[in-house]
């Protein structure tokens, strides 16, 4: 079986909740808070897991919240190998308002690793039986070394893995600067900021796509575009895939899908055009659910029969 491992630097302990209206200075009565694991290489293994797959989710965890985050994660079945830090697992909220159905997302920072910590989970890495894939989502923590990046995407090429990375800011300038990455999935907003300038026109996000290609910095560039789908940019290939209407409920975890499938896809063999379809009809079944729940199986595999191209019969 090929294997699939991902990296989460900084894991969460996700809250979601509920409230009527939100106003300043009074006592806001919420809903019975729903926990859920959280971050993005936790997300991306989470989302394989549902979709029929198998990933080992590697992440560091400290204090009571990740210690309720492991067990949340056992109870889903998820693969985990969990290293202990010192600091404790963050908290995120995920609230809506009731009276506007509006969506806030209260993201704290995450726990810092130290030197130890970091030499502990490169060396983890290091130690894993080589996978054929390396997912490497999320942000990163503050006070992390300058070569820690460097080196974990060292680690992966050690191994022959195809690193797929979904960062954003500096971290995914300096992995682009490495070069050799084999599939980035940035925004518009993440990828106009590596670009340094505002890219909306079509033709202007393929030409900087293909660039990077042409340099060597990535092999594939999946452009997620929000409710508008996804832009796939490889070597001799662009397609655009648009995303199937649904009906919106939370945003959490969209991305995440989107990226677990494309990851199992590949991993099973399929094209990179069967792999992104797949992605955004996950990422469009993740929209459909409450709060932090990821896609649903039968959800994306509905959805992606709408997104398959028409046949061609005998002319």
């Amino acid at each position: 079986m090929t294997r699939i491992v991902t990296v989460t630097l900084s894991p969460a302990l996700d809250v979601a909740t509920r409230v009527a209206r939100l106003y300043p200075d009074a006592k806001l009565r919420c809903s019975a808070p729903v926990y859920a694991p959280g971050g993005g290489g936790i997300n991306v293994a989470r989302a394989i897991h549902r979709l029929g797959g198998k990933a080992l989710a590697l992440f560091p965890v400290g204090g009571s919240t990740g210690r309720h985050l492991v067990d949340l994660l056992g109870a889903e079945g998820v693969p985990t190998q969990a290293l202990p830090i010192a600091e404790w697992t963050r908290e995120c909220i995920n609230l809506v308002e009731q009276s506007s159905t509006q969506q806030y997302r209260l993201v704290m920072p995450g726990a810092r690793l130290s030197l130890s910590e970091q030499e502990q989970l490169l060396a983890a890495v290091q130690a894993l039986p080589a996978p054929e894939y390396l997912v490497i989502s999320g942000s990163l923590p503050e006070g992390l070394a300058a070569d820690f990046l460097p080196r974990l995407l060292g680690i992966a090429r050690q191994h022959g893995a195809r690193c797929i990375l979904d960062s954003s800011g500096a971290a995914l300038r300096q992995a682009l600067d490495i070069g050799g990455v084999f599939l980035i999935k940035p925004n518009i907003e993440e990828f106009s900021a590596l670009a340094g300038k505002d890219i909306a026109d079509p033709e202007q996000l393929v030409d900087s796509a293909r660039e990077l290609i042409a340099a060597g910095k990535c092999q594939a560039l999946l452009l997620s575009l929000g409710a508008q789908g996804a832009l796939l940019v490889s070597t001799g290939l662009t397609e655009r895939i648009p995303a199937p209407t649904v009906r919106k409920r939370s945003t959490v975890g969209a991305g995440d899908s989107m990226l677990g499938a494309v990851t199992l896809k590949l991993a099973s063999g399929a094209d990179w055009r069967e792999a992104a379809r797949y992605g955004v009809a996950a990422g469009s079944a993740a929209i459909m659910t409450e709060g932090s729940e990821l896609c649903r199986r039968s959800d994306t595999e509905q959805l992606l029969t709408w997104l398959q191209p028409p046949s061609v019969g005998p002319g």
